[in-house]
């Protein structure tokens, strides 16, 4: 009886949790616009590449049709001369010669993520090379082999780019740095409106939400859920506790002053999860963490059961190392687990019921088993079906689609996936990433696995 009512307690508690995460969710002004456009500081795009796919073009290509008055410089940073992003991205410059782009080869290793070591020599080659404007021919593809000095001393990487214009060797200096991943596709109107919070000097980093957008897969359709429905909420939620201390990788947008005043991308060289390392630094100084209401696309290549699994195993232990406590009492909020677990725990053993029937003069006592419907049933029904409805109008709210709710019935099968998840998540440290394994320690930082 007592743990009947302890599942019962906390099926009711994931039901709470859950109308909590939608009224935060509902109350966001998502994909609201600025209205006054003016303030336009100049933009300096990092944008690491690895590989590249169907989607890979049209990606990078949003970021080359931005509206935006200010000045826009975009480095693609690229480990090595032979990744398929190189010929991608000069076909994309050579595309757009009214553009300020350039491709820069980050040969040097300064850590354990790939993805921080070329952001790091972007951003000294910004240092040594500031913000190119076009010229009267056009912005050409300058292609060189000389090794950048470090801010501190060391070494660089290799650079092909534009040829340096001297014009804007201070607007690169004070102006906006844009952290994003190689998958992200933008509104041309985002830059606009991510920079707009930085008008305030106590906003130390802004970031937005993202929504998965080519589902191609069954296996993709569940994380949708898990992205499109339940993160954004959860990160609302989050806010809603207290100030937010973490960031959202998919866009970061910081000034040059913020990111040298927690160490620059240096900082950031051994983790994991840098987006949540950057924002957890910046907080620390002072800063304030914003969310931007305009969404941004997430367009990846298709994927199978098992590179989800990967995925969201990886996402798993790396937020439990990170944040060990609320990724422990997360379970709580899952308004598919608790009410089955109430649901099974209620079922009564068969009842019998005696009673006596004369038949031809003779008395006979008659048993019946009578299964019956515990009295939670229609409760959890009504927990399973609350859950159901909140995540789909939460994901057609970040989406502004319906299409998913063809998919209603997957909602309980990534709930009880999650819950698998979240057990393993507790069984280890090992983790998969572009295709190496390493082990993840106290705090987020990598170390490589023997």
């Amino acid at each position: 009886m007592a743990f009947n009512i302890i599942l019962a307690t906390l099926a009711l508690l994931s039901l709470g949790i859950i109308l909590w995460q939608f009224v935060v969710a509902l109350r966001f002004p998502l994909h609201q616009r600025v209205a006054d456009r003016r303030y336009a500081p100049p933009v300096t795009l990092l944008k690491p590449l690895k590989g590249a796919d169907a989607e890979t073009w049209h990606c990078l290509e949003s970021w080359l049709n931005q509206d935006y008055a200010g000045p826009v410089q975009i480095l693609f940073g690229v480990g090595s001369a032979d990744d398929p992003a190189c010929e991608m991205a000069r076909q994309l410059i050579a595309a757009r010669p009214e553009r300020d782009a350039q491709l820069v080869i980050c040969s040097e290793s300064f850590g354990l993520n790939a993805k921080v070591s070329t952001l790091i020599q972007l951003f000294r080659h910004v240092a040594q090379e500031p913000a190119l404007g076009p010229s009267q021919e056009g912005n050409r593809l300058w292609e060189r082999g000389e090794r950048l000095p470090s801010l501190g001393g060391g070494g660089g990487g290799l650079a092909g780019c534009s040829k340096p214009s001297a014009d804007q060797t201070a607007s690169s200096r004070d102006g906006v740095f844009i952290i994003s991943d190689a998958d992200v596709h933008v509104p041309r109107d985002f830059l606009a409106n991510v920079v707009a919070p930085l008008r305030d000097h106590h906003v130390g980093l802004v970031s937005c939400f993202y929504r998965l957008t080519n589902r191609a897969t069954l296996a993709m359709q569940s994380e949708a859920i898990a992205i499109n429905a339940d993160f954004w909420s959860q990160v609302l939620q989050a806010q809603n506790l207290k100030s937010l201390d973490f960031a959202l990788g998919a866009v970061m947008a910081a000034t040059r002053g913020r990111l040298e005043s927690v160490g620059g991308f240096e900082a950031l060289a051994d983790f994991l999860a840098d987006d949540y390392q950057l924002g957890k630094l910046i907080a620390r100084q002072g800063g304030r963490i914003v969310l931007s209401p305009v969404v941004v696309e997430c367009r990846e290549s298709p994927k199978s059961w098992r590179a989800v699994w990967q995925h969201q195993l990886r996402w798993a232990r790396t937020i439990r190392v990170c944040q060990p406590l609320p990724y422990f009492l997360s379970i709580l909020g899952n308004a598919t687990l608790w009410p089955l677990l109430w649901l099974i725990a209620s079922f009564p053993s068969a009842s019998e019921t005696s009673y006596t029937t004369v038949i031809s003069g003779v008395t006979a006592a008659v048993s019946v088993k009578v299964e019956l419907l515990p009295k939670a049933f229609l409760f959890v029904l009504a927990i399973w079906l609350a859950r159901i409805l909140t995540a789909m109008y939460q994901e057609s709210k970040l989406t502004r689609s319906h299409s998913h709710w063809a998919f209603f019935w997957l909602v309980p099968v990534k709930d009880l996936l999650a819950a698998v998840l979240w057990g393993l998540s507790f069984l280890g440290n090992s983790v998969e990433w572009r295709g190496r394994h390493y082990r993840v320690r106290r705090g987020g930082k990598l170390e490589e696995a023997s």
